[in-house]
């Protein structure tokens, strides 16, 4: 059985940002629907409006991996058991709400280290916050042209 939309949102919270407190995970809704709703470059012309498509694009979000690096990856969608509030974010989220802070984030990572002013290192995205752990990133001009 597919999962829903709102079903695959809340099992990538709570996948990728369980453990981050509701900004974190917030956060991350934040810039998977910034995904979905870009009007321009690389997460327009893949997600095209859908979350599954911006889900699924190859090497973008770990817990969409059921094997990394050859190694089996537990920590994925299809073993997350989401909670009451990872699908009240995915509900926020799929309002249209989004978390301020983040702006028009299109990319987090954690670098267990300060964060880069850019990534990914082609340079498309320029820092914007930190929240808890990760990263979030801001498109820059150069990101219109992927």
């Amino acid at each position: 059985m597919a999962f829903s939309d709102r079903e695959l949102l809340a099992r990538i919270i709570q996948c990728e940002a369980g453990g981050e407190g509701e900004n974190g995970m917030k956060a991350v809704a934040t810039v998977i629907m910034n995904r979905v709703r870009v009007p321009y470059g690389e997460y327009q012309r893949i997600g095209q409006g859908s979350i599954r498509n911006v889900l699924y694009q190859e090497g973008q979000f770990d817990c969409m991996r059921t094997e990394i690096r050859g190694v089996p990856n537990q920590q994925n969608i299809w073993n997350a058991r989401p909670e009451q509030i990872h699908y009240d974010i995915a509900d926020w989220a799929l309002a249209g709400n989004r978390l301020f802070t983040i702006g028009y984030s299109l990319w987090y990572f954690n670098p267990y280290a300060p964060c880069p002013s850019f990534f990914p290192s082609s340079g498309v995205g320029r820092f914007q916050v930190t929240i808890p752990q990760h990263c979030f990133y801001n498109p820059t001009e150069l990101y219109a042209q992927t």
